[in-house]
C-alpha cells in the first residue's frame, strides 16, 4: 500500500513539474522560447519556399544542422501555427520522458518495484539538466533515445526491429553506434534492417530535396562550425573535454579519434557481456553513453543516458557505484561548475567541476556497471568487493587530490588575435557580431566597467565590446595563472571606448580591468563566462 502511494505520489510531482517547466517554457520572450523547434519550423517553411535548406539562418543566427531527412519529419509544422507546434512539441516531450521510464522499468533486470523505478526515473528525467534543456529549446534529443531504447530491448515484433534505430540515425547521426552492438551481440539481422532503415531514410530524402541532400553529405556534415562554440561548457564530448584541457589543436583530432576507439571499445566490450548476462537495459544505456563520449559535439540536451547511467546505478548496486549514480543524477540535475565556482581553490578543480558530467560518462563507458543486481540485505557483502570498493574510492580521492594541486594549461590558448582599428570597426558596423558571413550566437557580460559580447564561428571565439572611461587598460588572462595579454581600446569617437579580439579557447578566460594608476578595478579578475 505504501509503495503504491509513492508511486503515485512521485507521477503526480512528474505531472506537476511537466506542466511548470512547459508554461515557464511558453512564457519566455518570443525570441527565446523553444528556440531549436523555431529553427525546425523556419527550416522547412523555407525549404517549402524553395530555398536550399542549408542556407537558412534563424535571426540569431542558427542554421539548420540536421541530416535532410529530418527535414522531411518536420514538415508538417511548416503548414501549422507556430502555438500549435509550440504546444504539441512540449506534450509530446513530456509524454516521451515518461515513456523512457516505463521502457527501462519495464526491461529491468530485477523485476522489483518496477513502478516504483519507472515512478522515480520520470521524476529525476523531468528535474534533470538534459530534459530541461531539451523542453527550453524544442530539441529531438529525448524522441532519439526512445527510439533507440525501444528498438535496442526488443520491444517491436521481431520483423520491425533495427528499424526504430535506423531512423533515429537517420535524424540524428550518433545512434548508428547501436548498429555495431547489434552485431557485436548477435542481432544481425536487425543491424541489417537499422542500415536498411538509415539508407532508406536518407534516399527517401534524396528523392524529395536532392540538392539539399548533395550539400549536407558533401559539405554540411563536416563543417563544425555550424553547431557551435566547441569549447562551450554546454559541450560535454570528450572532444570538449580535450580543448578545456588546452590540448594543441593540431595534435587534437589524432588524439580525440584515439580515445574515441578505446572508449567505445570499452563500453561495447561491456555492453556485450552485459546483454549475454540478460541485462539489456545497462547494456543499451552504456552504448548511449558512449555515443555521447564520442560524438564530438554533445550538448547538455543529448546528455539524457548519462542521467539514466546514473539512476541505473542507484537502483542497481551498493557501496561506492551507488553513490557514483547519486553524484551523476547530482551533476546531471545542477551546474557543479557554477556551484563550485566562488569555492573551489584551484583552477584544476573548477575543470574537474565545470566538466563533470563529461568525465562522467567517459568513467561510465570506461567501468561500466559492475554487478548489477542488488544484493538483500541480510547477504553478507563478500570481502573481495568490499575490498574493491576501498581501492575505488581511495583511486578517486587521489584523482581529486592531484586534480586539487594541478593547475590548468596557462598556454591553452597563448596567441589571441588583437582586431585592428579597421576590423574593430567592421564588428561594430552591425547590429550583431559577425564570424565569417555567419551571424554569431551571442551572450552579453557585465554592465558596470565593461559590457561586452561573445560569439563563436565554432572554431575561435570573438569577444568585442565597451569599456567605462575608468578602465584605462584591459587585460585578458585566457586561463588562471597563464601571462596577461593586453587588449588594446580604441576610440570609435562620440565616447564610445571599444576593443574586440578572438582565441581559441576561453571558457576560462578572464578580465582584468586596470585604472590610470595601474590597480585593479575588480579582484577578483571577472570570469569571462560566469
Amino acid at each position: 500500500m505504501v509503495e503504491r502511494w509513492s508511486v503515485r505520489g512521485l507521477w503526480s510531482a512528474f505531472a506537476a513539474v511537466a506542466v511548470l517547466s512547459s508554461v515557464l517554457v511558453l512564457r519566455r520572450p518570443a525570441f527565446d522560447r523553444l528556440a531549436d523547434l523555431q529553427v525546425y519550423r523556419e527550416a522547412v517553411r523555407w525549404a517549402q519556399a524553395g530555398h536550399p535548406l542549408y542556407e537558412y539562418a534563424a535571426a540569431n543566427g542558427d542554421p539548420f544542422t540536421y541530416p535532410p531527412f529530418a527535414a522531411l519529419v518536420f514538415w508538417p509544422f511548416g503548414w501549422l501555427p507556430e502555438p500549435v507546434v509550440q504546444v504539441a512539441w512540449l506534450c509530446a516531450v513530456c509524454a516521451a520522458v515518461a515513456g523512457i521510464a516505463v521502457v527501462v522499468s519495464r526491461r529491468r533486470d530485477n523485476g522489483e518495484r518496477r513502478g516504483l523505478f519507472a515512478a522515480a526515473t520520470a521524476l529525476v528525467l523531468i528535474l534533470s539538466a538534459p530534459v530541461q534543456s531539451d523542453l527550453r529549446f524544442g530539441q529531438v534529443s529525448v524522441f532519439v533515445v526512445l527510439l533507440a531504447l525501444v528498438d535496442a530491448l526488443e520491444l517491436l515484433p521481431p520483423r520491425w526491429r533495427g528499424i526504430l534505430i535506423g531512423v533515429a540515425a537517420a535524424v540524428k547521426l550518433t545512434p548508428l553506434l547501436f548498429v555495431v552492438y547489434l552485431v557485436l551481440i548477435g542481432r544481425r539481422r536487425d543491424a541489417v534492417r537499422a542500415m536498411a532503415a538509415f539508407v532508406g531514410a536518407g534516399l527517401l530524402a534524396a528523392v524529395v530535396l536532392p540538392a539539399d541532400s548533395w550539400q549536407f553529405w558533401t559539405r554540411t556534415m563536416l563543417t563544425t562550425s555550424r553547431i557551435g562554440d566547441l569549447a562551450s561548457l554546454g559541450n560535454q564530448s570528450l572532444n570538449a573535454l580535450l580543448v578545456r584541457a588546452g590540448v594543441d589543436q593540431q595534435d587534437r583530432p589524432l588524439i580525440w579519434a584515439g580515445l574515441v576507439v578505446v572508449i567505445c571499445g570499452l563500453a561495447l566490450w561491456q555492453a556485450r557481456r552485459l546483454a549475454g548476462q540478460g541485462h539489456a537495459v545497462h547494456a543499451a544505456v552504456l552504448v548511449g553513453c558512449a555515443t555521447i563520449a564520442a560524438s564530438p559535439v554533445s550538448w547538455t540536451h543529448h546528455q539524457i543516458w548519462t542521467v539514466l547511467a546514473g539512476m541505473l546505478l542507484i537502483a542497481s548496486a551498493a557501496g561506492g557505484r551507488w553513490a557514483f549514480g547519486v553524484f551523476l543524477v547530482v551533476a546531471m540535475t545542477l551546474n557543479l561548475g557554477n556551484v563550485a565556482f566562488e569555492l573551489v581553490p584551484t583552477p584544476g578543480l573548477q575543470y574537474l567541476f565545470d566538466n563533470a558530467r563529461g568525465l562522467g560518462t567517459v568513467l561510465v563507458c570506461c567501468i561500466g556497471f559492475g554487478a548489477v543486481v542488488r544484493h538483500r540485505r541480510s547477504d553478507p557483502v563478500p570481502v573481495a568487493r568490499r575490498v574493491a570498493v576501498t581501492r575505488t574510492a581511495g583511486l578517486v580521492v587521489a584523482g581529486v587530490l592531484v586534480f586539487a594541486v594541478l593547475p590548468l594549461p596557462a598556454s591553452s590558448d597563448p596567441h589571441l588575435h588583437m582586431f585592428s582599428l579597421d576590423e574593430t570597426r567592421a564588428e561594430f558596423s552591425y547590429t550583431t557580431v559577425t564570424c565569417g558571413a555567419d551571424p554569431c550566437d551571442m551572450s552579453w557580460g557585465g554592465r558596470l566597467l565593461l559590457n561586452y559580447s561573445i560569439g563563436s564561428d565554432g572554431r575561435r571565439a570573438v569577444v568585442n565590446g565597451w569599456v567605462s572611461a575608468q578602465v584605462a587598460r584591459l587585460g585578458m588572462r585566457t586561463a588562471p595563472g597563464a601571462p596577461i595579454h593586453f587588449v588594446p581600446i580604441m576610440d570609435l569617437g562620440d565616447g564610445q571606448r571599444v576593443f574586440c579580439f578572438s582565441g581559441e579557447n576561453l571558457v576560462y578566460g578572464q578580465f582584468l580591468e586596470y585604472d590610470a594608476n595601474g590597480r585593479l578595478l575588480e579582484n577578483p579578475p571577472r570570469n569571462l563566462w560566469k
